[in-house]
């Protein structure tokens, strides 16, 4: 049955290179959501600390919200969550798609 069991890290690295807990993750009060905290989210699901249902039951996010997040992070790194820089980051990447 070891194989059924789901092994999980007690830490990963953040997307500052910092180690992430669950402890030391955003309390799941947040309301106000920086670039620093929806990365290291995602940085903490991508490295199995939580799972994605996990998250969004913890935050209150949609499965939506989150996956938008993790795009923005794989296309344009951090910055790319910046939601002031959205539209220039998706036109960005949709001119880099056609070429």
């Amino acid at each position: 049955m070891i194989e059924n069991q789901k092994i999980r890290p007690a830490q990963v690295i953040g997307p500052l290179g910092e180690s992430l807990t669950v402890d030391s993750l955003p309390p799941p009060s947040t309301t106000r959501w920086v670039v620093r905290r929806k990365a290291e989210v995602v940085a903490a699901v991508n490295g199995g600390l939580l799972t994605v249902d996990e998250v969004c039951d913890r935050y209150s996010l949609t499965l939506e919200e989150f996956a938008s997040w993790q795009r923005a992070v794989d296309r344009s790194g951090m910055p790319g969550l910046r939601v002031t820089r959205i539209q220039h980051y998706k036109t960005l990447y949709e001119r880099q798609q056609r070429y």
